[in-house]
Formats: structure tokens, sequence, C-alpha cells
């Protein structure tokens, strides 16, 4: 059975936004109070936090889909809906958070530190915050925005100061149970260990992690064998500790050659050629092991590595190794910044950037005009079209906006084809320019002059002003009973 996870794929899916309300308010002796309808709730946002007793990605492993709860609808009296509530998942020290391109989106580092990983919909607008001077009791609300939908990958990159790296059976399971309280799996045959094991160690003054990066073999940077699953627990680590088995069966292997294989797959790998490197060379208990050992000694030093001559089995040189180990990542967090924030990237929009795309496509021969961008979308996802007056609060919005204007541009003409959002959920209609948009141009609710037959310049103009004398008078179209 599985129990330790390091990379999953996470489906996530945030809290939608509850709907506004469209009410009016009504009492005795006061038939028509103005519009009180609430706002809907805010939904729950997914967050990603760091927590140190979690160690591993195994729950995601099993339930890799998770849902935020919705906002609740506003209702009249003022009174707006709950906010739906945010789901905390807890994630082990060192999480990485990618998208399905692999692009990193966080590097979680730190006790605490989070990530929103999918952001509540908005609640949507009742009619009482809509109001205005001159559109004093809003027939409509705004409906709330869906919730985003995310398909993350998680990657645990293990947060520890010295990492063993070496063949299979060179003895590092063995080293780590006797410098720390570990207790990994220890059998004399090759990929005993499948998933890397942490131990603490105390030399002196200095308490450190070690970790034990299971599965290098020639070939591991390209994924042969367990390498390429589990080197990217090498990269936080600040010191490197090459451990060569002296007393190997194999004939075509020797210390030598094993170092030389592992760096090139550490090089393949790449960010890790400025790491310190210790050598331990393991198993001198044996007496062929001893006499390997002494006779390579001399050529890795040659080449500028510090050397150990250890035994796991009989606890030989493990304490000089312990107090070298413990100055080599003194000097390492002694040389970091005081504190390592966590690194989540960020990518601006550029400062020409209008909100909004608009392209020219062909749909059945007929040219259609296709409108992206955050804002538009979630107008109209905001947006009851069942009601002409919201309608026509949409197209002001999107006036306002420049959209009208873009798509002169771009040479769309009375009767063309407009859709805006992506393809597999866009809302398409035919477009009619227009001179003004028209929330701002309705007397009465459910009235937009837009729908009616092309009039003179000058008859708008006039209908306009008397529109305006007109709202002055009455409450915006409504008579008492």
């Amino acid at each position: 059975m599985t129990t330790f996870v390091d990379r999953v794929e996470l489906h996530v899916a945030a809290g939608n936004g509850g709907h506004g309300c469209a009410s009016v308010h009504r009492e005795k002796f006061k038939p028509l109070g103005g519009p009180d309808g609430g706002n809907g709730g805010r939904g729950g946002d997914v967050i990603l936090t760091v927590e140190q007793s979690v160690t591993t990605l195994l729950d995601y492993h099993h339930s890799p889909h998770r849902k935020a709860t919705n906002g609740k609808p506003g209702e009249g009296g003022n009174r707006s809906g709950k906010d739906g509530q945010d789901l905390v998942l807890p994630v082990p020290d060192g999480t990485v958070v990618l998208d399905k391109a692999g692009n990193v989106l966080a590097d979680l580092v730190g006790q605490g530190t989070s990530y929103v990983a999918a952001q509540g919909g908005r609640g949507g607008l009742g009619n009482a915050a809509l109001a205005s001077a001159r559109r004093k009791a809003p027939g409509f609300a705004l409906l709330g925005v869906p919730g985003d939908l995310q398909d993350i990958v998680l990657e645990l990159k293990t947060v520890a100061d010295v990492a063993l790296v070496g063949y299979p059976s060179a003895g590092k399971s063995s080293l780590i149970s006797v410098l720390s309280a570990a207790k990994p799996k220890i059998a004399d045959y090759p990929f005993t260990t499948l998933v890397p094991n942490l131990g603490v160690v105390t030399a002196g003054s200095t308490v450190y992690t070690i970790a034990d990066v299971p599965g290098l073999i020639p070939g591991a940077s390209q994924g042969k064998g367990l390498g390429l699953e589990f080197l990217r627990h090498v990269e936080r680590c600040s010191v490197l500790v090459h451990v060569l088995d002296t007393a190997t069966l194999e004939s075509e292997r020797d210390p030598v050659s094993d170092l030389d294989v592992i760096e090139e797959e550490l090089k393949q790998y790449g960010g890790l050629d400025r790491r310190p490197r210790i050598v331990v060379l393991n198993k001198i208990d044996v007496p062929d092991g001893k006499d390997l050992a002494e006779m390579v000694r001399p050529d890795l030093e040659a080449r500028g590595y510090r050397v150990f001559e250890v035994s796991a089995v009989a606890h030989l040189g493990l304490k000089e190794l312990s107090f070298a180990l413990a100055d080599l990542v003194a000097k390492a967090r002694a040389a970091r910044p005081a504190e390592e924030a966590t690194r989540i990237v960020i990518r601006p929009k550029a400062v020409d950037d209008a909100g909004f795309t608009v392209t020219r496509e062909e749909a059945e021969g007929e040219p259609l005009f296709r409108v992206r961008g955050e804002k538009p979308e979630r107008w109209v996802r905001q947006t009851d079209f069942n009601n002409d007056e919201a309608v026509g609060y949409l197209a002001d919005r999107l006036n306002r906006l420049g959209v009208e204007e873009e798509l002169m541009k771009a040479g769309a003409r009375s009767g063309d084809g407009v859709a805006i959002g992506p393809e597999d959920n866009a809302v398409v209609f035919d477009w009619e320019p227009t001179v003004m948009a028209g929330a701002e141009m309705l007397g009465r609710r459910g009235e937009d002059h837009r729908f009616e037959a092309p009039r003179p310049a000058a008859q708008r103009r006039r209908d306009r002003e008397a529109e305006r004398d007109e709202s002055s008078r009455e409450f915006d179209g409504f008579e008492p009973f």
C-alpha cells in the first residue's frame, strides 16, 4: 500500500458567488419604499497552506477533487447573502505548485505560508447597490460569478540540509539510521528504499536534517529507475554527501566510477553544481573495503573532495563525519538571507492592456468577432438575459470599456455576430452599433430603446431630454398603488 506520495494532480473548484436580489421595499402607507435587494455572498476560496505535521501528499492522491462552498443569494430588506467558507488544504513544507503546462505558480516554504489555488466567485450586486441618481429603482440584480476551476500539480521537494546520494545498496539507509533516530528499511538488495527518509542529527550546538535520496543509477536524470522521481528532493539541500560502496560485489564497479556516474546524473538534472560535497567511503569494516578505501582516497582528495572513511555497521568514523556536516550546514545557513519567504510567481498585465481583445473569426462562412477579457466575460456571466434592463446595463458597461469602439475598428458591421467568452462557453448575439448604450436610456423598467426601430438623431435627442425631465418628476416609472 502506498504510504508516501510526492507528486499529485489536484482538481480544485472554488465556490460560486451568490446571486443578487431584486426587491422593492413595501410596508403599510409606504407602498414603494425603494429598492432593498441585498448582495450575494462571495464564494469560498481554495487555499494551500504549509503545515509542518503534514509530510506527504497521500490524502490528495486518494481524493484529488476538492471544492469550496458557494455563497448564499441576497434577500430583500438589504440582507446580503452569507459568504462561502474557504477550503484550507494543508500541504508539506517545500511543496511546489505548478500548472498543467509545468509553469511554477508558487513555491511554499515555511510554516503557515499559503497560496490561493482557486479564487471564489464574486457575489452579484442587489438592486439596492445598483441604484443611482439616474437609475433610482433598478428592476434587476447581477448574478453571482462562478468560482475558479483549476487543475494544478503539487510536487514535494524535501526541505533538508544534507542529502545522501549514491548507488542502491551503498549504505545510505544504514548511515542515516546511525546518524539520527530515523528507522528506514534496511536489506541486502537494491532499491530497498523506495521513498526519501528524513532524520535529525545533533552535532554540538548545530541541529540539522539529513535526507536519504533513493534510486540513483546511470540514466536517473532521464527517468531510469527511481532517480528522476526523487532527484527533486536534492534541490533544497545545502550539502551533498556521496556515499560510495567500498565492498561492492559487482566487478565492473568501483568507488571512483560510481562517483563519476552520480556526478554526471546530478549535472544532467541541473542546478546542483555549486553545492558543497563530501565523499563517504562506506563499509570499511569489511577487509577488502578498507583496502579499497585506502587505495582510492588519494585520487578523490586530488579532485578536491573531503573524504571520510566510515562504517555504519561498526559505527566507525561517524562522529567526525557528523561534525564536518554540521560545520558545512552552519556556513550555508549563515550565507542565506535571514528569512526565506515563500515564492509566488506574479505575472502583471502590460501597462497598455485594455483589459480585452477583439479578434475576427469565420463561422459557417460568416464573420464572427470574439471578445475575450476578464471583465467582459465576468459581466456577461453576471447578466440575466431574460431581463431587458439588465441587458441594457451590460451594454452600457461594455460601451464604457471601449468594446464597441474596438469592434468598429476591427471592421464589424451591423448584424455581424459577436461572441463574448471562450468557444465552449460564449454568449453570441447580433451586433447593432449604438451611439449610447441602453441602461441610461431606460425610462421604465424592462424597456430598452435599442430594441426599437431606428429614430432620427433629433428625435432621439428630444426623447432623452423628455426622459430626463420625467425621471426628475417621477420615481423612475413607478406609480403608487
